[in-house]
């Protein structure tokens, strides 16, 4: 049971372990630590291909990409107790990954927090995998809901693009590891005007647990979360009192 300010009866911190969407780095959660305040310790999760590691190839597979980054993982979340896991869109699905392989390792990981995904074994239907530039960006700004202004710069749309391509095909040719369930408790969380999955997929997960699962939306599209990080933070909090 983690205790008041975010610490385990061990005296441990308590981490909330963060996957970024396709294309996004580990500094899109750097403003949630603030608003997490002394209840977790961010530990955003840092993929090649990004910020500080732009020059390292980036994955396009899911499974490979969980499993060669679970060494840093867990080395990042040091003695931290319990672990709660989230992520958004293609994080969704390796968040699941490293569920699953940080639970084999005996990391105490409380909760998996699903956002804005259908379950692992739902492929989207319209892709943007293997379209030209400027077509796959107009899908993925229509799957997204928005354009990120650094794709109108040249010099940062070269940075940007192959990562994205990378990310998109990985996520969307995603097959699960395995077959097996995780035990621990899932959260699923959408924008209530999602296009890009609905409420019906987003509730596929309560398949991908043998523990509890619960739903919940928040007003928005895809990329709600831009706007409702306190409110997700505040879900996620009384997720875990309630199951305490």
């Amino acid at each position: 049971m983690t205790e008041p300010g975010g610490y385990g009866e061990d005296g441990h911190r308590s981490a909330l372990l963060c996957v970024p969407f396709a294309g996004a780095g580990p500094s899109f959660f750097h403003p949630w630590r603030a608003l997490a305040a002394d209840r977790w310790r961010i530990v955003p999760v840092e993929l090649p291909g990004r910020e500080r590691r732009i020059l390292e190839t980036p994955y396009r597979n899911v499974v490979e990409a969980a499993g060669n980054s679970v060494d840093d993982v867990a080395t990042d979340l040091g003695d931290a107790v319990p672990i709660t896991v989230f992520g958004h869109s293609l994080g969704a699905v390796l968040a699941y990954e490293l569920v699953h392989l940080l639970s084999a390792r005996g990391v105490r990981v409380e909760r998996l927090v699903v956002s804005g995904s259908p379950g692992p074994w739902t492929q989207r239907e319209r892709r943007a995998t293997g379209l030209p530039d400027d077509e796959f960006l107009a899908r993925v700004e229509e799957f997204a809901g928005f354009r990120h202004e650094a794709l109108d710069h040249p010099e940062m749309r070269e940075l940007i693009l192959p990562v994205l391509q990378a990310d998109c095909e990985m996520h969307e040719n995603y097959v699960p590891s395995t077959d097996e369930r995780v035990s621990v408790p899932i959260c699923s969380i959408r924008g209530s005007s999602d296009g890009l999955v609905s409420a019906e997929q987003a509730q596929e997960w309560c398949k991908a647990t043998t523990g509890e699962f619960s739903y919940a939306e928040f007003p928005g599209d895809h990329m709600y979360l831009v706007d409702h990080a306190g409110q997700i933070l505040d879900l996620i909090e009384a997720e875990s009192t309630r199951v305490r």
